[in-house]
């Protein structure tokens, strides 16, 4: 049967696919929509077995907080080139938006929620690897919950981070915009010490131990350097006890309680693709 131009472009807006590879599918789908859709899906489902052992080390990552609760997300792809193109973009504020929407707690979850009347946010994503032809993936999903969420996108979009508060009103959370740039900034790695694994602590603890008797010390005195150097780790690598970046005379955690007695942060998540 003869597809009009209309056709074509009708599929191509709902799908994204190209406007030859969306003449094609209608063509073989006898100019059914949806049939030409689900062509178009298994296209893409051959692209994603085809290209599932490539890596994908470009990509975007947006946080956004929705009815006070936070979610950030990363879709990955294999090219810079896909990672700056505009529909990349919306494809992965899309899926933001259907994460903030779900109750999805994993990326597991996420993949199995319904991305729109037709799809699910897994199958969408198989459509698209067919469109870009790439490997796409959801290389990092988390929500935070809490009094006040604040979200931070840094320009460029490869590094977001969510800063959940105690409290909520307009001091607390432009405190904790600030805290949100300061945790995309210096990367901590727990909210306090109490958040540092034990394995951590023991390994920082042992070179600790090994610079001190390199360095000459006593081996009776490594014990006790290694655990000034390790309150130093903690200071540096913990949340509320790192140097306030705009003031290095307070830490976070005067900082916040300077803006409003007992402000805090309860969880944070960040993620930096590069």
């Amino acid at each position: 049967m003869k597809i009009t131009a209309s056709q074509v472009n009708a599929l191509r807006q709902k799908t994204g696919a190209g406007m030859m590879d969306c003449k094609k599918a209608l063509v073989e789908a006898n100019g059914d929509e949806q049939a030409a859709i689900d062509i178009l899906r298994k296209k893409g489902q051959k692209v994603a077995a085809k290209r599932g052992e490539n890596e994908t080390k470009e990509g975007l990552v947006i946080a956004k907080v929705t009815n006070g609760e936070g979610v950030i997300l990363s879709l990955s792809c294999e090219t810079d080139f896909v990672a700056k193109n505009e529909d990349f973009y919306a494809l992965v504020d899309s899926l933001v938006n259907c994460a903030a929407n779900s109750s999805a707690q994993t990326a597991d979850d996420l993949l199995n929620e319904k991305f729109d009347d037709k799809l699910t946010v897994g199958e969408k994503i198989t459509e698209q690897i067919g469109v870009i032809g790439e490997k796409l993936e959801i290389s990092n999903f988390d929500r935070v919950k809490a009094e006040a969420v604040v979200a931070y996108n840094h320009p460029g979009n490869q590094i977001a981070s969510i800063v959940g508060l105690n409290k909520a009103g307009d001091v607390a959370e432009d405190a904790g915009r600030q805290v949100a740039m300061q945790v995309a900034a210096m990367a901590p790695l727990a909210l306090n010490k109490d958040g540092i694994d034990q394995e951590t602590i023991d390994r920082e603890i042992e070179v600790g131990k090994e610079l001190a008797i390199q360095e000459g010390k006593p081996a009776e005195m490594a014990e006790k350097i290694a655990m000034g150097r390790l309150n130093k780790f903690f200071k540096e690598n913990t949340l509320l006890s790192q140097d306030f970046i705009k003031d290095n005379k307070m830490s976070v955690e005067q900082f916040l309680n300077q803006s409003e007695n007992g402000l805090t942060v309860t969880e944070f998540k960040r993620v930096a693709l590069k």
